[in-house]
C-alpha cells in the first residue's frame, strides 16, 4: 500500500487556533480524521494500523486515538480482532443524505432510465469535483456482462468521458490550475500528454460529447455529454458499452444521443427552478 498523503500543513490560523478559536490540536485532529476517511474509501479492503500508518504518515499512538473514536461513533468498524478496519455504516448514510437533499437527482435519474431503454448500455450521472469525476447515480444495463460503476466512485476526469465532457467546459488557463501535474494512466490508452489532452477537448467542445474507448476500463467504450444547467456545467450524462459490442460510428451515434438528452434535462431542470 503507498503512501498517498502528503505532510499536513501548519497554517496561521492553526497558530492562532482557527476563526472559531478552536485550539491547533482540535484542527489536526479533526484533518487527520478526514485524512483517515479518505484513506478507507480509497480501499475496499481491511486496513491494519500498520497499513494506515504506511498511507498516513501519522504517529502510531494519534492512530489509536482516531480509529477508537472513528470506532464508536459509526464512521469505521472493525473486525473481530480489534486489528483492522473499513468503512463504517455512518458513512453510508451521510454520502445517502447528499444524493437525497440535491434536487437534481429525481430529474437526473429519470433521465438515466430513458437512456437505458433507448441504447440498451448502462447509464451514468457524475459530478466533476476537482480533477476527479464523482459518480452519483447507475441504471445498470438489463443485459448481463456490463461493466458497472458504483455510486460514490471517483475516477481522474482525463481518463474518462464523463470527465472529458467536463473539462471541455472551463478554458485551458482553468485547466492548468485544476489537473496534477502529471496525468496518470488508468490503463495503456489513457491520454496523459497535456497537448493531446487539450486537443481531444477541442474536439469535444465542437460536437458537443465525449467519446473514449479503454481509456478508463480495459474493454470498455463509453460516451458522455455536459448537463448545461449551470455554467460552466458541473453534471455529466454517459454511456458504458462494452468495447465488442459497439463500432466507433455506433458510439459517435450514442453521444448525439446523450447530448440531446442532456440539453433536455438542463431545460428540466432550469424549469423547475434548479441550478
Amino acid at each position: 500500500m503507498q503512501r498517498r498523503v502528503g505532510a499536513e500543513r501548519r497554517t496561521d490560523s492553526d497558530a492562532r487556533g482557527g476563526p472559531g478559536g478552536e485550539s491547533a490540536t482540535g484542527v489536526k485532529s479533526a484533518r487527520r480524521a478526514i485524512t483517515l476517511l479518505e484513506v478507507f474509501a480509497a480501499q475496499r479492503s481491511w486496513l491494519s494500523l500498520a497499513q494506515l500508518h504506511e498511507a498516513t504518515g501519522f504517529p502510531r499512538s494519534s492512530l489509536h486515538g482516531l480509529l477508537r473514536t472513528l470506532r464508536d461513533v459509526g464512521w469505521i468498524e472493525s473486525d473481530e480482532t480489534g486489528t483492522r478496519f473499513r468503512l463504517g455504516v455512518r458513512a453510508l448514510m451521510c454520502g445517502t443524505a447528499y444524493l437525497d437533499r440535491d434536487p437534481a437527482m429525481p430529474f437526473a435519474t429519470e433521465a438515466l432510465e430513458r437512456l437505458r431503454e433507448q441504447t440498451g448500455f448502462t447509464t451514468h450521472y457524475a459530478r466533476l469535483a476537482g480533477a476527479e469525476v464523482v459518480y452519483l447515480e447507475t441504471r445498470e444495463s438489463r443485459s448481463s456482462g456490463h461493466l458497472i460503476s458504483r455510486v460514490g466512485r471517483a475516477l481522474p476526469a482525463h481518463a474518462t468521458a464523463l470527465g472529458k465532457a467536463l473539462l471541455a467546459e472551463l478554458a485551458d488557463a482553468e485547466l492548468g490550475d485544476l489537473l496534477p501535474a502529471r496525468l496518470s494512466p488508468l490503463t495503456e490508452h489513457t491520454i496523459v500528454d497535456r497537448d493531446a489532452l487539450h486537443a481531444e477537448l477541442g474536439v469535444v467542445r465542437e460536437r458537443g460529447y465525449a467519446t473514449e474507448r479503454e481509456e478508463g476500463t480495459a474493454g470498455v467504450a463509453c460516451a458522455a455529454a455536459a448537463v448545461p444547467y449551470r455554467i460552466p456545467a458541473t453534471d455529466a450524462l454517459s454511456c458504458s458499452m462494452p468495447l465488442d459490442q459497439v463500432t466507433e460510428a455506433e458510439q459517435r451515434h450514442i453521444g448525439e444521443a446523450l447530448r440531446e438528452a442532456a440539453a433536455d434535462l438542463a431545460m428540466r431542470l432550469r424549469r423547475a427552478g434548479i441550478r
